[in-house]
């Protein structure tokens, strides 16, 4: 049963939303609550939980472009780009669009991705972009699924919806991310992410319908190298449940949490519900939650892996977020300690190598608050309601990612 349920969460996860939460962050404001950057449309993330003594929220700065990094030996730059102008809508009710593209990087021999730069054509619309290796042997399947819409690539809650997505949670088919804060990414110089010859990548673009209707095109720099020097570089996800209960004096029907979870699967899928159990499943073993602000998740390492960064994940609820090697144990370190959450500042945080060996666990650790409902624009009319995983930018989630190599 636990085996079923993970391999519904690799689902859910490998289209999960933003992936990389920045942990560097913190107080910059003086506003109460979120505020509206009007230049990317998007809404900054927490301050101090609501009562600190601190200030109450740290508005975010426009992300200015940053000069691109010279190509180093081996290297060269090649731009792919959306194949069309998509206009989103919300396939079912809600305010969210998920939507898969087809994209051809043009691979005439093996290489590794060394770097990323994405842009989206339409920021206040864009919660976030993933891009995912689809393998030489998926690629008929991929182009034949663009080619039901003509090309108009297909609504993807949950995932791509192709043979092409991991496994596990321990190898998802990820190539990189973009989220709000987000700039070029180039990774280290002894590693890369592997494509075949003949790959595509599917690129799944989350759109925010809150903010506006306008036709969307978004582009990608890839930094791609022959080198056979570099190691495979992969991505293993964490999630953990969220079940976070109306607050204390406010009601309405979607208090009751299994009417959360109908909410959550119209709006998403029938995928949503087995999600919300399955977390609770292999997180403590019971489908039974223990509804509050704080949840958890401790997983096992099964495999030997060095980890070279780490990153997380939530919405607007989130107020502090933190990765754990071995907690309660005499090697027990802090990977990633997010005090104080920022929606708008998003990059995985590179750590000094840390080797992980079967027998280890990883926890992840997210704090949401129902406070925020009263401070956030984006929240602002929305019913009260109990909170569980979703992939709308107002429902939540908590999610740990770790980019590692193998021995």
């Amino acid at each position: 049963m636990v085996a079923a349920a993970l391999a519904a969460l690799a689902l859910l996860v490998a289209g999960c939303g933003t992936p990389n939460p920045a942990a560097q962050t913190r107080l910059d404001g003086h506003v109460t609550g979120h505020t509206t950057d009007h230049t990317t449309g998007h809404t900054t993330g927490p301050g101090p939980a609501p009562g600190s003594t601190a200030a109450t929220a740290h508005a975010a700065k426009p992300v200015a472009p940053a000069r691109p990094s010279a190509l180093r030996t081996g290297e060269t730059m090649r731009t792919v780009t959306s194949p069309v102008s998509y206009t989103p809508k919300a396939p079912r009710t809600g305010t969210d669009d998920y939507r898969c593209f087809v994209l051809d990087p043009g691979l005439a021999r093996d290489a590794f991705v060394t770097g990323f730069d994405i842009a989206p054509g339409q920021p206040a619309e864009v919660h976030h972009v993933i891009l995912f290796r689809v393998p030489p042997s998926a690629a008929p399947a991929a182009r034949a699924r663009d080619a039901e819409s003509g090309g108009n690539g297909w609504t993807c809650f949950g995932g791509t919806g192709l043979g092409s997505r991991g496994a596990s949670l321990d190898d998802a088919p990820w190539v990189g991310a973009w989220a709000p804060g987000g700039r070029e990414n180039v990774l280290p110089a002894d590693v890369g992410i592997p494509l075949k010859r003949g790959s595509l990548l599917v690129m799944q673009v989350h759109y925010n319908l809150r903010h506006g209707v306008t036709p969307d095109r978004t582009s990608v720099k890839l930094r791609l190298s022959s080198s056979t020097r570099l190691k495979p570089l992969e991505t293993m996800l964490y999630p953990a449940p969220v079940e976070l209960p109306c607050r204390a004096g406010k009601s309405g029907p979607l208090c009751d949490r299994s009417a959360a979870v109908a909410d959550v699967t119209a709006r998403f899928g029938a995928m949503s519900g087995p999600i919300v159990n399955g977390l609770l499943l292999v997180c403590n073993g019971t489908v039974i939650p223990t509804p509050g602000p704080t949840q958890s998740c401790t997983r096992r390492v099964d495999a030997p892996a060095t980890i070279r960064a780490v990153a997380g994940h939530m919405h607007l609820l989130g107020s502090s977020l933190r990765i754990e090697l071995d907690p309660g144990t005499a090697r027990a370190r802090t990977l990633l300690d997010i005090k104080v959450w920022d929606f708008d500042n998003q990059g995985s945080v590179p750590i000094p190598a840390t080797a992980i060996r079967p027998g280890d666990s990883i926890k992840v650790s997210c704090t949401h608050d129902q406070a925020w409902r009263d401070k956030l624009p984006d929240l602002q009319g929305l019913p009260e309601r109990y909170v569980v995983w979703g992939e709308g930018t107002t429902d939540e989630m908590c999610l740990g990612l770790l980019s590692v190599t193998r021995p």
